[in-house]
């Protein structure tokens, strides 16, 4: 029987060298903390670039890339003006970004607040408080974003206001 090292008695069979699966997730784990937060950072550049490139507030209804749902139903879906409303936000017109899409605009400064700490406290190991959201705000939330789904929807005045 094996001797044990430092009350600890060491495995008595030779561990198998680790798969090409393993090997790549070791890498993956192992890179640099600057990593993600840079990945997720190239996204959001291409999404805002993708924006101010196409000009989502000029497009004509129909235009492509046009959503499904409204294309088929008429129907603003859930997202239908985000991109609108986004467009506006960088252009600095809020009431319009408001016009297009409420939600979004009231979400943004949190997720780019949360962003911005989850990347210092990855990259500079600092201790920049998250956000706590807790379920029952994600459910209030998505509720209120159900309703004002439902609500752009209706075909009379005031609700006629957030019909894009």
């Amino acid at each position: 029987m094996a001797e044990p090292v430092g009350g600890h008695v060491p495995y008595p069979y030779p561990l198998p060298e680790p798969g090409r699966f393993t090997r790549f997730m070791t890498r993956i784990v192992e890179k640099p903390a600057w990593l993600a937060p840079a990945a997720a950072l190239a996204c959001i550049g291409g999404g805002v670039a993708y924006t101010l490139a196409v000009d989502p507030a000029a497009a004509q209804a129909g235009a492509t890339p046009s959503c499904a749902m409204k294309l088929l139903t008429g129907f603003d879906c859930p997202g239908c003006g985000g991109t609108r409303a986004v467009w506006y936000v960088l252009h600095g017109n809020l009431p319009e970004a408001a016009r297009n899409h409420i939600v979004v605009l009231f979400a943004l400064p949190f997720l780019a607040y949360m962003f911005v700490a989850w990347s210092a406290n990855r990259v500079f190991r600092t201790r920049i408080p998250m956000l706590n959201i807790q379920p029952q705000t994600i459910a209030i939330f998505l509720a209120a974003w159900g309703v004002f789904s439902v609500l752009r929807n209706l075909p009379w005045e005031p609700f006629t206001m957030f019909f894009v």
